[in-house]
């Protein structure tokens, strides 16, 4: 645990600072694919910074592989979430998302 916590820190760091910028800027919490992007390239790069700054290895390889992990868990659940909710939206009555007019 304590190994897994020392690779992880300075990506949740940079995670927590790219989600602090979306909420400034948007006023809103990021769960958007878009709003989500911020956050991704804040986990990749404010983690690779702190790696570095920290002595920890910045293996062009582990930026890759970091990169592409940090993709599919910050922006994978959230283009699920996207898509659920276009499915939900053409099942309800009128075909959106629920809000139709009275007859």
């Amino acid at each position: 645990l304590p190994g897994d916590l020392g690779t992880a820190w300075p990506f949740l760091a940079g995670v927590g600072v790219g989600w602090a910028l979306v909420l400034l800027a948007r006023h809103t919490a990021p769960v958007s694919v878009r709003a989500g992007i911020p956050v991704w390239v804040g986990g990749v790069a404010g983690g690779m910074l702190l790696r570095a700054a920290t002595g920890q290895g910045t293996a062009w390889t582990f930026v890759v592989v970091t990169t592409l992990v940090l993709a599919a868990f910050l922006l994978g659940w959230r283009l699920l979430w996207a898509l659920v909710r276009r499915g939900l939206a053409h099942r309800a009555p009128g075909g959106h998302g629920g809000h139709h007019e009275p007859a």
